[in-house]
């Protein structure tokens, strides 16, 4: 039977792609080499337990410790994956007895297993202990602020609960301040922008780096109505939409660019978050014109 041929689809144009809600599946499961035999399905099933999570939490799906737990059947499983019996229970015990991602429970007289889905930050908060040995080692330069910050680092929660932090601000929420915005943002831009590794990557550059990841926070923090990008006045929120996007193969590319540069920079603040802010939208033409510069300069050797 032949493939379905979908009909000819549209572009997207500006933030249309953030109208729609997206499964998460934890970036480390692809970063981490410990997770490096952990199969993409199962990967994508954890990513809709996750999903689960939410609506189990709303419920007050707890155990007596507190502990939240899902029901997903496995005729549940089959359908979201559009696999059979077999592959579904391949997956589960993948995620359970393997990885120990999960934990099944089961309830008897009939009524569906209980899923306690694990917290997987704990491997990347183990190895965030090196890393912080590194900090303390003196192998990189920065502050004991810093350090502790990078300590409480978590991936997925920082990336769970970021729509969450300006909800909270916005409600005016007891307890939580400018500072709380400040660390939370701070705490997801150490991770999404793989801030400890580039600071291993390019120890020349740790000044700049720190420099980067505080006017990026800052900047996403601002309760100014317009942002100055690149002698412009921009609204502040798409400002802050495109620094959320940004990754370290950007932050590698402002590092390239700056090293490049020939020309004396006055404001180097300004500077840097014009090249942040622009960064999405030119490192593919810029990556682009290096390869054919490459290629030209090959064919005519």
């Amino acid at each position: 039977m032949s493939a379905a041929i979908l009909p000819e689809l549209p572009y997207f144009y500006g933030g249309q792609a953030e109208q729609f809600a997206f499964y998460r599946i934890p970036k480390v499961f692809f970063t981490m080499p410990v997770f490096s035999s952990l199969s993409t399905d199962a990967k994508v099933l954890y990513g809709l337990m996750l999903d689960r999570m939410q609506l189990s939490a709303r419920n007050e799906w707890l155990d007596e410790q507190g502990r939240v737990y899902i029901y997903y059947t496995l005729e549940n499983i089959k359908r979201d994956l559009g696999c059979g019996d077999q592959k579904a229970v391949k997956l589960l015990a993948e995620l359970d007895s393997k990885y120990g991602l999960i934990e099944r429970r089961r309830q008897g007289l009939g009524k569906p297993m209980m899923i306690f889905v694990k917290d997987f930050s704990a491997v990347l908060l183990k190895s965030q202990v090196q890393t912080d040995e590194n900090h303390k080692s003196g192998v990189m330069k920065i502050t004991s602020q810093d350090l502790r910050k990078s300590q409480t680092n978590n991936t997925e929660k920082n990336n769970t609960y970021m729509s969450e932090i300006e909800s909270i601000h916005l409600s005016g929420q007891d307890g939580y301040d400018v500072m709380d915005e400040y660390e939370d943002y701070r705490n997801y831009f150490m991770d999404a922008l793989a801030i400890p590794s580039l600071l291993q990557d390019y120890p020349c550059d740790q000044d700049v780096l720190n420099e980067m990841l505080e006017l990026i926070v800052e900047t996403v923090c601002s309760k100014k109505p317009f942002i100055r990008i690149g002698g412009e006045d921009k609204p502040v929120q798409i400002v802050k939409s495109r620094l959320m996007k940004l990754d370290s193969e950007h932050i590698r590319y402002v590092l390239d660019c700056l090293r490049k540069n020939t020309t004396k920079v006055r404001n180097i603040r300004q500077y840097l978050l014009t090249s942040l802010y622009n960064a999405s939208g030119t490192i593919s033409s810029y990556y682009t014109a290096l390869v054919n510069h490459d290629l030209y300069g090959t064919d005519n050797q």
